[in-house]
């Protein structure tokens, strides 16, 4: 599945679309940060509820192509600053982590 795929599905906002179409090999769900550098596989999307400037810092250094921001938390200026910078796409949704994992591992499976 490419990043630019995740705009069709109807639970998710693209709120940053600046970004590499890259392809996303799967999926990392975790609001840790320091787990997310440490587990999460380049190619991933990463599921969270972590909505700041550092999320994306890290998703940085693990090779992460998108976030998924989930149970409507809003997303700061300076967080999609940097998002646009890295190019990593941001969307936003009202679902929960474990039913936003659920549709992703679903639509990568």
């Amino acid at each position: 599945m490419k990043v630019s795929e995740l705009t069709s599905l109807e639970a998710l906002t693209c709120v940053q679309d600046t970004y590499t179409d890259a392809e996303i090999s799967t999926g990392y769900t975790s609001d840790l940060l320091s787990d997310v550098m440490g587990n999460a596989e380049e190619n991933s999307v990463l599921i969270t509820i972590q909505a700041h400037k550092n999320t994306i810092a890290v998703s940085s250094l693990a090779g992460i192509t998108a976030i998924i921001i989930c149970s409507k938390r809003p997303c700061p200026e300076d967080m999609l600053k940097a998002a646009r910078d890295e190019g990593i796409a941001v969307f936003q949704t009202a679902d929960n982590q474990f039913n936003t994992s659920a549709l992703i591992a679903q639509k990568l499976g």
